[in-house]
């Protein structure tokens, strides 16, 4: 982490960048680290309307992009939003997507850029954007080419892909992550719903997370393969 001074991360949805970052986020900005999310849609389409319905097709975007606007603050970090359309990146030309997001890596210069890793990410929307992300990257020129952290969350990617080349022990942070996490509100309260049946987060939900969120893992792409 100390070799990096200006990070960007490109995940598809709110909250994405809290389940899979918010722990090297909140190590990368006490290093003084500058870290941009960029967020490729808004989760409009998601089916957690709340607990207690609060939200319509029309509203759930304008709540999510406030969650992401909070949750950007209380992690220090700036934001970008991309503008696709949830649940509809894997039909977007790729190369159109690679060569918006190109353009974006080329503003912001940053020296490390953590994405989806393709196939091994689980939702359709990340494993497209993964996938434009690092052709992105693979565009821009070998001297000036951010090194790509690619993140697998697919159930035992480690069979194919084998040991994770970065893993970051968050455990010491993972309040401050559970924190983040938990202003995505509207999402998070259908997380602890599924969990034990409340919106409390109780010690055994705590753990529960904890089991499943401590690590960070991280393939560090080879663009030579």
């Amino acid at each position: 982490m100390d070799n990096y001074e200006r990070v960007v991360i490109i995940f598809a949805h709110p909250d994405d960048e809290s389940f899979g970052t918010a722990g090297s986020i909140i190590n990368f900005r006490k290093k003084g680290v500058q870290v941009t999310y960029l967020c490729g849609t808004l989760g409009e389409m998601g089916r957690n309307m709340g607990t207690r319905i609060f939200a319509n097709r029309e509203s759930l975007p304008k709540i999510r992009e406030k969650e992401l606007e909070d949750t950007c603050n209380y992690l220090d970090i700036d934001f970008e939003l991309l503008g696709y359309h949830d649940k509809t990146l894997e039909y977007e030309d790729r190369l159109e997507m690679a060569q918006h997001i190109k353009g974006i890596l080329e503003r912001l210069e940053p020296d490390l850029v953590i994405t989806h890793y393709p196939d091994y990410a689980v939702h359709p929307d990340h494993n497209a954007l993964g996938a434009a992300a690092i052709k992105a990257v693979e565009w821009i020129e070998p001297e000036e080419r951010p090194v790509v952290w690619a993140s697998a969350i697919e159930n035992d990617f480690e069979k194919d892909l084998g040991k994770p080349h970065i893993v970051h022990d968050i455990t010491p942070i993972f309040d401050e992550k559970m924190q983040s996490i938990l202003t995505h509100k509207s999402q998070a309260e259908g997380m602890l719903k599924e969990i034990d049946g409340s919106l409390k987060l109780t010690e055994g939900v705590k753990e529960d997370m904890k089991a499943r969120l401590e690590y960070e893992k991280f393939f560090i792409w080879d663009f030579n393969e």
